[in-house]
């Protein structure tokens, strides 16, 4: 299954699928997830309806794509949190990271249910100012991916209506 963080959701909608050009994607997101193909988390729900926006309005109408965090996310926090303080962050890093609810619970939700990552974020190990997702994921073993990528994994095609 792919989990998807915040951004791919917000970037789509300021972007490339807003929902008055592309709704074939919120419309596939919404078929992928039935399919057991794609989900997110309660955490970026929650980012997603302190907007007032067509994505809030999606979001809450959505909910079941949102999943609660679980005992065997919860259980990955430890290893989550010995992992980045073994870095050499900077102290307000690691507090951002780990008071960041989305990032935090979608790595160790990922790991807990060997999900792929779905995220604008890009890999950068040598940043000590900033905690990445996809290099938390990579540290519990998780693949992190973008998009596109998503899409052409789970064969998704949007075609233009005339």
């Amino acid at each position: 299954m792919f989990l998807v963080d915040a951004n791919i959701l917000i970037e789509a909608k300021n972007r490339y699928y807003g929902f008055d050009i592309a709704p074939g994607f919120w419309t596939w997101l919404e078929q992928a997830h039935n399919g057991g193909l794609v989900c997110s988390i309660e955490a970026v729900r929650a980012e997603l309806l302190a907007g007032s926006d067509e994505l809030s309005v999606w979001a809450q109408n959505n909910g079941s794509f949102f999943l609660p965090l679980d005992g065997a996310a919860a259980a990955q926090f430890a290893p989550l949190t010995a992992w980045a303080n073994s870095q050499n962050f900077l102290p307000a890093a690691l507090a951002a990271f780990a008071g960041n609810a989305a990032d935090y619970q979608l790595v160790a939700f990922a790991a807990a249910h060997g999900h792929t990552m779905v995220t604008h974020e890009l890999a950068n190990p040598a940043r000590r100012n900033r905690v990445m997702i996809p290099d938390a994921c990579t540290a519990l073993g998780v693949s992190s991916i973008g998009t596109f990528e998503m899409m052409r994994r789970t064969g998704a095609t949007l075609e233009l209506k005339t």
